[in-house]
């Protein structure tokens, strides 16, 4: 059975499409209010709910890292049908789909925003996971790292460590081509954050081609920050870095031509 708060997010509005990429073991719930502000601003939106995400973690183990890649690839589809520019943002595991996004459709991908991205983790455990993922199904959950009282994700209370293990083969993916992003690049990433090391803003930071690539540093947020303290600094300062890196160049803003 879906969360009731685990429905995809679709909402049109101008001719900037942003797709927003939600993380491992969450939903379109983490991201649902940061979509309904770009909408406010004049973005069409897309939150599209990764397979096995939203129901149960025993679905989502039988689910792999090309599932949920290729269903944001068809959501990029969507946008680029009916948008002259397309952002990709994501939190978490959605950072590293935007990110390889970006890597394989450059020339659809204009600008990218990431929240506290995973695509690396510094864990001695994961050493573990091809022979353990064979013999323990899952393990406690690592969703609703919020700092904000009273705040619930809609995540899973477990993880499941088949698919946690193709998550692991994305960032190797991901990590191995970061030299072929080259779109304008805004990065946001939480001091206190009981999900991700720093090694994975870190390595974007290090790894991509862009000319433009900001850091934010959150300074009253928990790994899913899109739902926190600092949510609303998030939502403003994405809205006007996507803007600003997707407005018409002269050339395509000139009536003569």
């Amino acid at each position: 059975m879906l969360h009731p708060l685990a429905h995809p997010l679709a909402l049109d509005s101008g001719r900037t499409g942003v797709l927003l990429c939600h993380g491992f073991t969450g939903s379109p719930a983490s991201m649902t209010p940061w979509a309904r502000h770009l909408a406010s601003q004049g973005f069409t939106v897309r939150v599209p709910r990764l397979p096995g995400h939203g129901t149960t973690w025993q679905e989502l183990n039988r689910t792999r890292w090309e599932d949920w890649y290729a269903d944001v690839d068809r959501a990029l589809d969507d946008l680029r049908s009916r948008c002259d520019h397309v952002a990709v943002a994501g939190l978490s595991m959605g950072g590293a789909l935007a990110l390889r996004l970006a890597e394989q459709r450059p020339s659809d991908v204009d600008a990218i925003v990431l929240v506290n991205p995973a695509v690396n983790l510094v864990d001695r455990r994961l050493a573990a996971l091809p022979v353990l993922r064979h013999v323990v199904p899952s393990l406690p959950g690592i969703g609703n790292d919020i700092k904000k009282a009273g705040v619930d994700e809609s995540g899973y209370d477990r993880t499941p460590l088949h698919a946690l293990w193709s998550q692991t083969r994305l960032w190797a993916d991901v990590r191995a081509n970061l030299h072929r992003v080259m779109q304008p690049l805004l990065l946001f990433r939480s001091v206190d954050d009981h999900v991700l090391d720093p090694s994975s803003a870190r390595i974007v930071l290090a790894g991509v081609s862009s000319a433009v690539a900001v850091e934010v540093v959150l300074e009253d947020s928990y790994h899913v920050a899109t739902l926190d303290h600092d949510a609303d600094r998030i939502w403003q300062e994405s809205a006007a870095f996507i803007a600003r890196h997707t407005s018409p160049s002269p050339q395509e803003s000139d009536p003569a031509r």
